[in-house]
């Protein structure tokens, strides 16, 4: 069955920061949604490049040699292997695009960790 959605819609849904939400999926990758404010935790995704686009507010991906500032709509992909610590100073929405296999925190555990079948829900 096809189905349609607002990405409005979807933001709208999510109640928690950093808990990302699936909204689709396009051969074996996940489109997630995301709500984001304050610093979220260092990680790599070892196997898997991770895309994000920004919708609402601003974001800061810093790496170990340097940072990118991100604005409404622009992307930026994170290649694999290449720790990275998003930061939104105020509440900022992200659209991620990922493999299926990639794991919310990557290498790390973290409290706010969430796993794929609680990004389903």
């Amino acid at each position: 069955m096809i189905t349609v959605t607002t990405l409005d819609a979807e933001f709208t849904r999510l109640a928690k920061f950093w808990s990302s939400s699936v909204v689709g999926r396009a051969n074996d990758q996940y489109i997630k949604v995301a709500k984001l404010r304050g610093e979220f935790v260092w990680h790599a995704h070892a196997d898997e490049d991770e895309l994000f686009h920004v919708v609402r507010g601003r974001l800061v991906i810093r790496f170990e040699d340097g940072e990118v500032t991100l604005n409404p709509g622009d992307v930026c992909v994170v290649p694999k292997g290449k720790r990275h610590l998003p930061v939104a100073d105020e509440e900022c929405w992200v659209v991620l695009v990922e493999p299926v296999t990639t794991a919310h925190t990557g290498d790390v555990v973290d409290p706010r960790t969430r796993s794929i079948e609680e990004q389903l829900a």
